[in-house]
């Protein structure tokens, strides 16, 4: 695979990377015959399509994947209709190149009126092999953060002051870890082309066109920005919602947005920016071939606060004149006295401290407990907060048609996302896969409210298979629905859950090397 001028290896399918596109209708059923033809066991998972648990492509969770110079036959009916993906379940062959788009016309007129549309798949391809960046991750988690803050920078005033780095530093963290694998190693696509290699997508002035953006990403949340030209989101996940026009996304691996844009008679750029501004997948979007745009500058990369954390100290005077000299090992335990603003005991703010999250086993894969985890639904994304224009958030989307299932949830369930960023140890609720191979049970048709508290200072984006879930941003029964969701650093996400489809379920971070490393569970459904 040749990228920007430099040749890499790849995992293609029919030759190509990304693989082709597959495009079903509404109502049909589908056959898809998969030969591998490589030295290893692979598989194909249908991200975000709802079909029989034995056809969903996940080895040792619904079957048990596709030997070498074997074949395998997918066969499903299409019951929904709107913009996939699929993306190998099979080690980390993802990372090289396995995934391709799936757009599903529906069955009737498609209410979404557009002139011309473009298929826009986003990922992340480095020289490196996956297994080498998984060990160099376990190694020193770090390894590929070019972007740490300097002493030179820290007294010119660049990022933080010298006092709030010592206090990180005493906390054993590092603020400017917004992305474990980045730029450095990393070249940004668009439908498998560097920004280098200029792919373009022709439009004919007047026209309204139809961008479908899939994140097909391992590791790379971007933000998707076409300067000096709104984009209306129309459907998030597959799903239509209610117009929003937006000026910028953040979009999370492995989810997909549908946007009209109405572009004049000159080319424009559509930038992928990585979230830790590290590098950018860039495209033109143009009406005659061999147009360009200048690429923008790369933006300040952004760096993490204390609601990142888990600490929300809006209103409050901020760490300034506490005493960090006690601390242990970043647990704040050592912070006993009120700020101003706080009327309550500070040793709730241990940072380590179990009664936080009764459900987490406190292993030494748990680094910290988000002491004031909040609900950031309504927040743009990390780095996005002072733009100065209009950023999607969860809250903008309300579905265009009513939920299917109005019932309150009969039960609640807490799920603690936690890791250890130093060891590069990533886990639900403190235990990784591998250490808790029990699957989450769950009743047929129960109705569940989940509610997803991320105790790290990453942002993840959470998957679950086979199923749909409406987010609780307060649109009631309109609520926007979704197969993935990020939840922020520091924050909350809730959604309420119909287990409505007989099987083992995989539900995991997107992350690849986070689910690599044991951010995963089986969610299990039985009548």
């Amino acid at each position: 695979m040749t990228i920007d001028g430099t040749a890499m290896q790849a995992i293609g399918i029919n030759g190509t990377v990304p693989a082709p596109l597959i495009r079903l209708r509404e109502g049909q059923k589908a056959r898809l015959t998969v030969v591998n033809d490589l030295d290893e066991d692979s598989s194909i998972h249908w991200h975000g399509l709802l079909v029989p648990a034995a056809m969903d492509g996940v080895p040792g969770v619904s079957f048990p994947g596709i030997k070498p110079r074997s074949t395998f036959v997918y066969e499903f009916p299409v019951r929904q209709s709107g913009t996939y993906w699929y993306h190998s379940h099979s080690g980390l062959q993802e990372q090289l190149g396995h995934y391709g788009p799936i757009i599903i016309d529906p069955a009737g007129p498609d209410h979404i009126k557009a002139d011309r549309e473009h298929v826009i798949v986003l990922s992340d391809h480095s020289p490196m092999s996956p297994e080498t960046i998984f060990r160099k991750l376990k190694q020193q988690p770090g390894y590929f953060n070019y972007q740490k803050q300097t002493l030179a920078g820290l007294m010119a005033g660049k990022g933080q002051s010298l006092k709030e780095r010592a206090e990180w530093a005493d906390m054993r963290m590092d603020p400017t870890d917004i992305s474990d694998v980045n730029g450095s190693t990393y070249t940004f696509l668009v439908n498998g082309h560097g920004p280098q290699d200029n792919w373009t997508a022709l439009f004919e002035p007047g026209q309204r066109v139809r961008l479908r953006i899939i994140n097909a990403s391992s590791m790379t949340t971007f933000n998707v920005r076409i300067p000096e030209l709104r984009m209306s989101v129309v459907q998030a996940d597959g799903n239509a919602v209610r117009p929003v026009a937006v000026d910028e996304l953040q979009i999370g691996v492995a989810e997909t947005y549908d946007v009209l844009i109405a572009p004049g008679n000159r080319a424009y750029s559509l930038i992928g920016e990585s979230i830790d501004r590290s590098g950018m997948a860039r495209a033109t979007l143009a009406p005659r071939m061999g147009m360009s745009t200048a690429m923008p500058l790369l933006r300040e990369r952004p760096t993490a606060s204390m609601k990142d954390m888990g600490m929300d100290m809006s209103g409050m005077q901020g760490m300034s004149g506490m005493d960090h000299g006690s601390m242990d090992h970043g647990s704040m335990a050592g912070m006993k006295q009120p700020m101003a603003g706080m009327s309550h005991d500070m040793g709730s703010m241990n940072m380590r401290d179990p009664k936080n999250a009764p459900g987490v086993v406190m292993s030494p894969g748990v680094q910290t407990i988000s002491p004031m985890p909040m609900d950031r639904t309504g927040e743009p994304g990390q780095g996005l907060e002072d733009v100065g224009h209009k950023v999607l958030t969860y809250r903008d989307l309300i579905a265009a048609e009513r939920n299917p299932d109005l019932r309150a949830p009969s039960r609640s369930l807490d799920i603690h996302l936690t890791g250890n960023m130093e060891r590069f140890m990533w886990s639900f609720d403190g235990m990784k896969m591998s250490d808790h191979m029990e699957p989450m049970p769950f009743r047929k048709d129960e109705r569940v409210r989940i509610n997803l508290i991320n105790d790290t200072m990453m942002g993840h984006p959470i998957h679950l298979h086979g199923h749909f879930f409406e987010l609780v941003t307060g649109h009631g029964d309109h609520s926007p629905r979704k197969h993935t969701v990020i939840v922020q650093p520091g924050g909350k996400v809730t959604f309420d859950l119909t287990a409505d489809a007989i099987g083992d379920w995989a539900f995991h971070c997107h992350l690849l090397y986070h689910m690599h490393a044991g951010m995963m569970r089986v969610v299990s459904v039985r009548a």
